[in-house]
C-alpha cells in the first residue's frame, strides 16, 4: 500500500517492507485484527439500508494499480445490497491533478472502464498526468477532447468534489492507499502486489459480517 511516507521520499521498497502482512482467514470469516481493523473514526454511510464500500486510492499509487484488476472485476458483480464508491486521495501538491482528473473524467460522462486506461498511462506508459503535456497526450490517445478535459479539471464541480474528498480522507483518519472501508467503520488494506483477489475476498468477508449483524 502507498503510505504518507511517500511524500518524505522513502522508496517503494522501503514502504513495502513496512507493510503489515494480513494472515489468511479461516473459512472466509472476518476476523478483527487479521481480516480487518475497526476504525477509530467511523463515519456515517450515505445510503441507509445499503452496505457501503469505499476505496481510497490514487492513480499515482503503484499498489492501487496492482489492485485495480481484481477490484474492477469485483465491482462489476456487486450484490443488490452493496454500493461501491471511490475517493481519490492527495496529500501533496503533485497528487492533486490526479485527484481532479478522476472527477473530471466523471464530469465528462466517462464510465469506470476509463480507470484502467489512466492507470496504464501512468504506470505502463509513464505519462506525467500532473502536466499539461501529459494530460494532452492521454486525452489524444483516448479520444477525449483535451480542451474539455482541461476545462473540467478547473470547473467548480471538480474542485468541490476534490475538496470533499480531502475532507473525507481526513475524517476517516487513514494514512495509506489503497484502503477499503466497509460501512464506514471497518478497514481492509491491500495485502500487497499480487494479492488483489485475496484483498477483495477479505472485503467480501467483512460484507458478510455486516450483513449478518443486520
Amino acid at each position: 500500500m502507498q503510505r504518507r511516507e511517500f511524500a518524505l521520499g522513502l522508496s517503494a521498497l522501503a514502504v513495502a517492507a513496512a507493510w503489515p502482512q494480513i494472515p489468511a482467514w479461516a473459512a472466509g470469516e472476518a476476523i478483527e485484527g487479521k481480516t480487518y481493523k475497526r476504525l477509530a473514526n467511523p463515519q456515517p454511510v450515505e445510503e441507509p439500508g445499503k452496505i457501503e464500500v469505499i476505496e481510497f486510492f490514487g492513480y499515482w499509487c503503484p499498489h492501487c494499480n496492482a489492485l485495480e484488476p481484481a477490484l474492477d472485476a469485483w465491482a462489476r458483480k456487486l450484490p443488490p445490497d452493496v454500493v461501491f464508491k471511490r475517493i481519490p486521495v492527495s496529500w501533496q501538491a503533485m497528487q492533486e491533478p490526479y485527484q481532479k482528473l478522476y472527477y473530471a473524467l466523471r464530469a465528462l460522462g466517462l464510465g469506470p472502464e476509463i480507470n484502467a486506461k489512466v492507470f496504464a498511462a501512468v504506470h505502463v506508459q509513464h505519462l506525467r498526468l500532473d502536466t499539461d503535456a501529459g494530460l494532452a497526450a492521454f486525452a489524444s490517445a483516448n479520444a477525449i477532447d483535451k480542451s474539455k478535459l482541461a476545462d473540467a479539471m478547473r470547473s467548480f464541480t471538480v474542485v468541490t468534489h476534490s475538496n470533499m474528498a480531502k475532507k473525507a480522507w481526513a475524517a476517516y483518519g487513514l494514512d495509506s492507499v489503497p484502503s477499503l472501508v466497509v460501512n464506514g467503520r471497518y478497514l481492509v488494506q491491500a495485502q500487497g502486489d499480487g494479492a488483489g483477489q485475496a484483498t477483495m475476498e477479505a472485503v467480501d468477508a467483512v460484507i458478510r459480517k455486516v450483513r449478518a449483524k443486520g
